[in-house]
């Protein structure tokens, strides 16, 4: 008898092939040597000689440290400092404790799987990010959400929600991660107030970028003391790896204990704890990077208004900039043309986005310069795919 059963590897390649057909197939590959105006290290931090000088001083200063975590923290992966950079880190997020995590992932992972139970409810922003999407999966909770940014129908889902038993949660980002737009924190913090509710906050794209040094935009709207949990994440504008949820001491303990993100997996080795703790004393020093960065986003956006009028553009005053360019061929074929002119830019897909939201997603840094930004407008401009 013949076995008719396709291979796994055949069901996989099907897959593929049919994902290929549609568009759709995602690969990695390098763009070296191109403008970058595509990462997310918004304040230059990845490739900035005195950061990689200090990171290299504090690990000579401590031969003993070893190259791997060799365990978990609730096992061999504990140190002294882990504990020392996490006091430094409540220290500069304006709260009572961190926790750090592998990275942004599984920190929101480990939080939204966790923290909401059986009986709750966990409300979402329907553009949150995948992480957090992928971790209120995981609960057990009653699940909905709320269209983006929309206030009224937050209530509405809130009304409902405070009259049923059990404690309700509210997962936000403050900068969206594909729009670039911010969320309306302090009236959020209002509504949460009034339903009891308990509000989460994933700052990844605002860490560095907002606050007095950086601290993120609760911290710069002096909201810490009314937000359970903030995510901040360090491979974006601190350039370096890692993350932490920071708040209350007893958030703390409780997800050491629930996280399976955070009990389960070897802890970041000692050379990106050095790499961490020196990323946000540089931001003690970066003043004047926030501040260039936020003109440039300024000129960016002023040139925009003049050179592409037509254009339809996210609301966004953040590093994050998206041009809208409906239809997944269009969007690949603008950003195949600002890559062939020397600047590192990516289409961004339906399903990723929705069909008819395909866009070119524009990241604005400190070290970019004018005439950068006002040579990617004018081939922008040229391709006219926009309209």
């Amino acid at each position: 008898m013949i076995d008719l059963t396709p291979s796994v590897p055949d069901l996989l390649g099907r897959r593929l092939a049919e994902r290929t057909q549609a568009g759709l197939l995602r690969q990695v590959r390098a763009t070296d040597g191109l403008i970058d105006f595509c990462s997310n290290d918004y304040l230059g931090f990845a490739r900035l000689p005195s950061l990689r000088e200090s990171i290299r001083r504090a690990d000579a200063n401590l031969p003993e440290l070893r190259t791997g975590a060799t365990g978990s923290r609730l096992l061999a992966g504990q140190t002294e400092l882990v504990d020392a950079l996490e006091q430094e880190l409540a220290s500069f997020y304006h709260t009572e404790s961190a926790l750090i995590f592998n990275s942004g992932y599984d920190a929101n992972l480990g939080l939204m799987a966790c923290l909401p139970q059986r009986g709750d409810t966990l409300l979402t922003d329907e553009l949150i990010h995948a992480s957090m999407i992928d971790g209120s999966r995981l609960s057990y909770a009653t699940r909905d959400r709320f269209r983006h940014n929309d206030l009224v129908d937050l209530a509405e889902k809130l009304q409902l929600a405070s009259s049923r038993p059990g404690q309700v949660f509210v997962a936000v980002e403050s900068v969206y991660s594909m729009d670039g737009d911010l969320a309306p924190l302090a009236d959020l913090c209002d509504l949460c107030d009034r339903y009891g509710a308990a509000l989460l906050v994933d700052e990844a794209h605002a860490t560095g970028v907002y606050g007095p040094n950086g601290e993120g935009l609760v911290v710069a709207l002096n909201l810490q003391n009314r937000v359970l949990a903030r995510v901040h994440t360090f491979g974006k504008a601190l350039g370096v790896h890692g993350a932490a949820v920071v708040g209350p001491l007893v958030l703390r303990n409780y997800l050491i204990n629930f996280a399976r993100s955070f009990i389960y997996t070897t802890a970041l080795p000692p050379p990106s704890l050095l790499a961490i703790q020196q990323a946000h004393r540089h931001l003690l020093a970066s003043a004047e990077q926030r501040d260039l960065l936020h003109n440039q986003i300024r000129h960016f956006r002023s040139g925009v208004a003049s050179a592409l009028s037509g254009a339809i553009w996210t609301n966004s005053t953040s590093p994050i900039q998206c041009l809208i360019v409906p239809g997944n061929d269009a969007a690949r074929h603008t950003a195949q043309a600002a890559q062939e002119a020397g600047f590192d830019l990516r289409a961004i897909l339906s399903p990723t986005v929705p069909v008819g939201q395909e866009r070119l997603r524009i990241c604005i840094h400190a070290f970019n310069t004018t005439a950068e930004i006002d040579r990617l407008i004018r081939i922008l401009q040229s391709t006219q795919l926009y309209e």
